[in-house]
């Protein structure tokens, strides 16, 4: 049966008067379908054009970064790439701002990465544990990364920092991959004003501060320590959210703070911060996260493994990564972590790594 005959020719109306038409008076077409359209385009190329202004923007600002915070070590083939495999990278935060100070690591933290599965577990270390190193006089573990790099130095007089601060990163993943059982591809630096920065640069994160702070200590670091917050859900900016998570006690001796609830701080503003970087404004704020990012990070992972780490786990949130803070007795002058907080922790990691 022939269909097409129960429907007017193209052009016309049902009563065979051309489209447009009116009571059979010719008619003028109505342009706004067209006008809408031709506005829709337009307002589609705005936005491609934008976003590609925007990307090249967040790319320039990118391969700037990766230039500083990548020590320069030669590329890996990609069958062994963090884009495909899974990896174990090591993140330590420095008691420094800028480029002098100590360097004790007061947050120390082991990550595995699975890309397969986008998701990770990262372990915090007390930096107070008892961690014993073959070949080096006990000491609490925050204090390796320093020996390491004083032990290079000894050797060789004319040893560059730049080489200095690769043997002290190559000392702690032996020291904590033998600790942990497992292999730690590459380590981080990062100070303590970069994570500030990095803070300021997403607009700040929401936490919820455990207790009543108040501390001052203006000796040693310039501008000295400053805290003074309120227990609460809150928005915490730079300075804050590090005095928030360094908090050990008040001046007058009150409100004490233990290793593992600094630890679970780290936890909490290290969640949120990847949380806000998923969302609309901290995908806009991309570009100042590089800016501040460059200027205090320092790894040993090659610039195109930084580069397929950022698209392989790009998205992860706070809810992808496991926390698990080591746990134990303190006995002074050090923490000693329980033998099945330990187990827990090794087991975690060594899982992530054979997913």
């Amino acid at each position: 049966m022939n269909r097409g005959n129960e429907y007017p020719a193209r052009g016309q109306g049902k009563s065979g008067a051309p489209a447009g038409s009116r009571k059979g008076r010719p008619g003028r077409r109505k342009p706004k379908r067209v006008y809408w359209l031709r506005r829709l385009m337009t307002l589609l190329a705005l936005v491609l054009l934008a976003g590609a202004g925007f990307a090249a923007y967040l790319l320039y600002d990118a391969n700037k970064a990766l230039g500083q915070i990548s020590s320069g070590a030669p590329a890996v083939p990609s069958a062994g790439s963090v884009r495909t495999q899974p990896t174990a990278m090591l993140l330590m935060g420095l008691d420094t701002r800028g480029e002098s100070g100590l360097l004790n690591t007061d947050v120390l933290m082991a990550a595995a990465f699975n890309p397969r599965t986008k998701s990770a577990v990262v372990v915090s270390i007390p930096r107070d544990a008892r961690v014993p190193v073959q070949g080096y006089k006990q000491r609490k573990v925050n204090s390796y990364y320093a020996a390491f790099i004083a032990n290079a130095r000894s050797k060789n007089k004319d040893l560059s920092r730049e080489e200095a601060e690769r043997q002290g990163k190559l000392g702690m993943k032996d020291a904590i991959g033998s600790y942990l059982g497992i292999p730690i591809d590459y380590a981080a630096t990062i100070n303590f004003q970069g994570f500030a920065d990095v803070v300021d640069a997403l607009g700040g994160v929401e936490v919820d501060v455990d207790m009543d702070m108040d501390y001052d200590d203006h000796a040693g670091q310039p501008g000295g320590t400053s805290i003074h917050l309120k227990k609460g859900a809150q928005k915490l900016y730079g300075e804050d959210a590090l005095g928030f998570v360094r908090y050990r006690k008040s001046n007058d001796g009150t409100n004490m703070s233990s290793d593992f609830e600094r630890n679970q701080r780290q936890e909490q503003v290290i969640g949120a911060m990847t949380s806000r970087l998923k969302s609309v404004s901290g995908i806009l704020r991309l570009g100042k996260v590089f800016g501040a990012v460059g200027d205090n990070m320092r790894t040993d992972m090659p610039e195109s493994e930084i580069r397929a780490m950022l698209m392989a786990y790009f998205g992860i949130g706070g809810g992808d990564i496991e926390f698990i803070a080591l746990t134990g007795d303190w006995r002074s002058p050090y923490v000693y972590v329980d033998d099945a907080s330990l187990a827990k922790a090794k087991k975690a990691l060594q899982a992530k790594l054979g997913e």
